[in-house]
């Protein structure tokens, strides 16, 4: 239970690399800021796995876009690379997740499995699934935008607080529609009674 506890908040610290990113553009050279997202990057990856004996695949991920998008912005002198990370990061997780669902499996439900929690019936999970990868493709294709047109300030936002008032949103939104979903298949298994 503690290296779940622990994990939430590791969730939390994945946004570091972003704060100095953005702190350090807005102060120093590109090179530094760059650097320095990269630094906290490595960091947050190394206490990732002292304190939870484990790094997941998202925060792998991450990682690798941040040091290939970084090395990108370096060598081109341009910081856009490094923040689109986040456009790459949803648009991948969502296509990790369409292509499971393509294959007859499901990523939430393996998820729910390896924790041994109690969960809703797989045909639920499954359009649940469908639903939250077309939330990180969209968010990812806005991050994209938002990275061209927006100040690193205002990327900043949308990557960090941005992010948990879409994702907030988007669960009221589909735990309403899973309602209505239960709903109406109680009321026709009734009705085939």
């Amino acid at each position: 239970m503690k290296n779940s506890s622990n994990s939430k908040h590791f969730f939390l610290i994945s946004f570091f690399p972003a704060l100095a990113y953005t702190y350090l553009e807005m102060n120093y050279s590109l090179k530094i800021a760059v650097i320095g997202g990269l630094g906290l990057a490595t960091l947050e990856m190394a206490l990732e796995k002292i304190f939870t004996r484990h790094i997941h695949t998202i925060s792998k991920l991450n990682f690798w876009l941040i040091v290939i998008l970084g090395v990108l912005s370096l060598s081109g002198d341009e910081g856009i690379w490094f923040k689109l990370q986040p456009m790459f990061t949803g648009v991948i997780f969502s296509l990790v997740i369409l292509y499971k669902n393509y294959r007859g499996k499901s990523l939430f439900i393996e998820m729910s499995e390896a924790m041994g929690k109690n969960r809703l019936p797989d045909f639920l999970i499954k359009i649940m699934e469908k639903h939250f990868a077309f939330f990180f493709g969209m968010y990812g294709v806005f991050m994209g935008v938002i990275a061209f047109t927006q100040s690193t300030p205002r990327w900043l936002f949308y990557k960090t607080v941005g992010f948990y008032i879409a994702a907030a949103l988007f669960v009221v939104i589909e735990v309403i529609f899973m309602r209505k979903k239960v709903s109406s298949l109680i009321i026709k298994n009734n009705k085939n009674l």
